[in-house]
Order: structure tokens, then sequence, then C-alpha cells
């Protein structure tokens, strides 16, 4: 059960205890799943274990036996097939959120995800949308053996017709995937399995629904709210560019660097695809430095069209070239490895080191 808190902002302390809770991720999206199929009924849940048991990490526990089976079910062991009744569904005018168990395995359904569900709406020229929400549990951080931690969003974000997000807090899960399930076009959700286990207030009030706006439909994205990326701590000498479970990383490394008086700005970037470029141009137009941290391998990385983003609007101010600290180019590795290959607290101070004292030639 969440454990309730007091919401500082509300004048009314009773108000503000029923509207923000404390949760842990994994509770704040099963809440969210709930809300979803209590205000959509053509929204349906499906994956591999997603019925009965309520999935490996418990994000959909109790909602079979409370919304019942024909709307939280259970799939056979082929993820072709959970995506390719995806585009059944959708085209029969249900809201499908099909769940991949562990990132690896979208692997075989890649061609259901790319030739048919991103491109399905472009085909038919707008009569047959797909509004597809796939929940991926994703990244590593949880010593799994192999295809089960794996850092994809620049396969995804690549694909024209999906869009791409992360959250790295309870809040913007829950907030994320509310607003993903109202979305026309197909959402990739990428949750960083990791942090499933993270606790922090959830404002579960209607004044901090999402707004929903055409500027983002129209492939761009927006600060100041959940359709953007997010300032997780404001600083002045560098910004540290993450998502999913890599943001926590990057705000114990800023709280390690002020105790040397470097003053590290976190933005979350949240919107993988679309990217929130005017965020990035603030951050960085504010910092003029700017390191981006993600579990991937760093050739073609999403680092490398962030960073580019970064140089196209901030050249003439950059004190020096955007740095990127990811994983290493080879497979993701097993669990006894996790560690040596997941950007740690100090690879990162490193990049910020390299940035800071990079000199002109």
């Amino acid at each position: 059960m969440s454990e309730t808190i007091t919401d500082p902002r509300s004048a009314d302390s009773n108000a503000g205890a029923a509207a923000v809770q404390q949760m842990s991720m994994q509770q704040a999206l099963n809440r969210a799943l709930d809300e979803i199929l209590a205000d959509n009924p053509k929204a349906v849940i499906f994956g591999e274990d997603c019925g009965r048991l309520g999935g490996v990490f418990r994000i959909t526990d109790g909602l079979q036996a409370k919304h019942g089976e024909d709307r939280v079910f259970d799939t056979p062991l082929a993820e072709s097939g959970i995506l390719g009744m995806s585009v059944g569904l959708a085209m029969a005018g249900f809201h499908p959120i099909p769940e991949v168990q562990f990132d690896g395995f979208a692997y075989p359904a890649i061609n259901q995800i790319v030739c048919q569900i991103a491109r399905m709406n472009y085909r038919s020229r707008g009569t047959l949308p797909m509004p597809i929400t796939l929940r991926v549990p994703s990244f590593g951080g949880i010593r799994a053996p192999e295809h089960h931690g794996e850092s994809l969003e620049a396969l995804f974000a690549h694909v024209p017709g999906l869009k791409v997000v992360s959250p790295s807090n309870p809040h913007d899960a829950y907030h994320l995937l509310k607003y993903a399930a109202t979305r026309p076009d197909p959402v990739i959700f990428m949750e960083p399995k990791s942090r499933y286990w993270q606790k922090g207030p959830v404002d579960v009030t209607s004044a901090a629904a999402i707004p929903v706006t055409a500027a983002h439909d129209d492939g761009t994205a927006h600060g100041g709210s959940l359709t953007g990326a997010r300032v997780a701590r404001e600083g002045r000498h560098l910004t540290l560019v993450a998502w999913g479970a890599m943001v926590a990383r990057c705000l114990q490394v800023a709280e390690l660097a002020a105790e040397d008086g470097i003053d590290i700005e976190v933005l979350d970037l949240r919107w993988l695809k679309p990217i929130d470029a005017d965020a990035l141009a603030r951050s960085v137009g504010k910092t003029r430095r700017a390191v981006v941290v993600h579990e991937a391998p760093l050739t073609s990385g999403l680092g490398a069209e962030v960073a580019q983003l970064i140089t196209q609007s901030c050249f003439a101010t950059l004190k020096a070239p955007v740095e990127r600290v990811t994983g290493f180019d080879v497979p993701y590795p097993s669990g006894d490895l996790e560690d040596e290959y997941i950007p740690n607290i100090d690879r990162i101070l490193f990049g910020i080191q390299r940035v800071l004292e990079y000199r002109r030639g």
C-alpha cells in the first residue's frame, strides 16, 4: 500500500494528504494502469504473465481480478504475436497496452513494431491510427541474465512513427503513462526496471494532469510540463543530460561535485522522441558545458543525437565539446559484469573533469 504524506503546496492539509502519496514506481505504474482501464473501456492490457500473476515485476498486479479477464490477460510466449495482435486490436478500435516482459525480448517483435505499428497510420493515410502504448521494462541494474537488460532507445527513436519516453521517478511514471495512453500514436514506454522499487511523492490530483497540446503531436516538445524535459537539479557550471535510471546516478554525482564547489545542473530528458531541444538549449546555454550519460553503447547511441542538438543550438557559447559517458561497444553483459558496463559515479566524474579542464588549442 502507498504511504500518504501531506502536500506542502496545498492550503488544505487534508486535501494535500489525499493528493500526494508516497509510492514506488511499481505502485505508481500499477495505479496509472488501473485508472486507464477504469477511464477507457477500449483499453486492454496483455503480455506474458500479465494476467493472474500480475507480471514478473507485479506492475499489473490485481488488475485482472478487478477489471476482468477480457481486459487484462496472459498471452503465449511469442512477442511477435503479442505485437501483431496489438495491431489488429488497434485497427478494431481498441487501445492496446501490451507488455514485453524484458527489453531484450523485443527483438523478435521488431518486424511488427517497425513495419506495422510505426507505419500503419502513414500507410493508411490516417485512416488506421495505432494508439498502442508498448510497455518495455528497460535497461540494466538488476543483475539479470543475457537479454534481460538492454538499452534500445536509439533503435526505437530512429523509427519514424514512434514516440519514445522513459520516466526516472514515480511521479513522472504515473503521469507519463496516463498521458501515453491518450495518444493516437504508438508510444514506446521504457520503464527503468532498476528503479521499480524507488519511492517518491506522486501527485495524483487532476491539477497535475498533463496538458494535451497539438504542438507535441506534430513532433516538438515543450518544457514546463510532462510533455518535455525536466530540470531535476539546477546548476551553473555544467549540464548532465540523462534519462531513466541514469538520472538518479547523475543526481548523486552532482551532490558529490558540489562538495568541491562544482555546481551541476541535471536535465532529465524524459522524451527520447521527440527530444526537447528547447530545454537542451536553455540548460546548456546557461552552463556552457554538457555531459550526456546513458547505458547504451557509445557508437550511434542516442547521446550522439543529443550532443548534435546541443552543438547546433549552443555552438557559439560552448566552452568545450560535448562529452558522452556511456556503456561500451559490446553486448549488454549479464549480471556479474554489469557494474563494469553501466556508467558509474567515477566514470561520470571523470567525464565532467575532462569537460571542465578542456582548453582550446
